[in-house]
């Protein structure tokens, strides 16, 4: 799951993004609100963690130019600002959720999960595709009640497709969600991970639609 992190105070955001990071968020990080504000446009990211007091651009604002945007993605506000009214208008303004600093990072990495989840109608940490689950918590895939080990590529790129059951994403697609910043990705890097997930799972668990891109399909109801 890839995420923005929008905080401009050097120790806070680099103990944020190594924290996240160790949860298996990749993470991409920016100083500035001005930078938060074009990032999140991007649509690249899956939700982003954004403090007010940011330079050039405070975070209210930019959380108002993504909402006069019609820009969904979730977005957690990160603040010192613990008063009451502070709250509401963060909310207000089209804030998910709010928390307060010093935060605990496992209890961030749980809102931001499950920002995401909600975003995409879900409402629990574990998904399910036939005989595979996902839990999203524990990091952990189950077949048929077995567990199977997935790197964490395999694991993030198994995640996307499962938020997205039914629909075909593009391997560029795939390459925003699984990759953050400094990576250098090989140009079959997806197919590869597709063909181990292919042999750890089943053959016919992703779709490939040639020169479009990979899906999930929906499992029959049982009739």
């Amino acid at each position: 799951m890839r995420l923005l992190l929008a905080e401009d105070d050097p120790m806070l955001g680099d103990g944020l993004r190594a924290g996240l990071r160790q949860q298996g968020f990749q993470v991409d990080w920016v100083r500035d609100g001005l930078a938060a504000e074009r990032e999140i446009a991007s649509g690249d990211y899956q939700a982003a963690v954004l403090d007010l007091g940011l330079p050039q651009k405070d975070g209210l604002e930019v959380l108002q130019a993504l909402r006069r945007k019609k820009i969904t993605t979730p977005v957690l506000v990160l603040t010192a600002r613990d008063t009451v009214p502070d709250r509401i208008k963060g909310l207000d303004l089209g804030a998910d959720d709010y928390v307060i600093k010093p935060v605990d990072l496992f209890e961030l990495g749980a809102r931001l999960r499950s920002l995401v989840r909600r975003a995409h109608g879900l409402v629990q940490d574990v998904l399910n595709c036939g005989n595979v689950q996902m839990n999203l918590a524990a990091r952990q895939v189950l077949m048929d009640g077995q567990a199977v080990s997935l790197s964490t590529r395999e694991f993030d790129l198994l995640h996307a497709l499962m938020l997205n059951m039914g629909r075909v994403l593009s391997r560029e697609q795939l390459e925003q969600q699984l990759y953050s910043w400094g990576y250098e990705v090989e140009s079959n890097a997806i197919e590869v991970h597709i063909h181990h997930l292919r042999k750890k799972l089943r053959a016919d668990l992703i779709q490939t639609l040639r020169g479009v891109g990979y899906m999930l399909l929906r499992p029959k109801d049982p009739t």
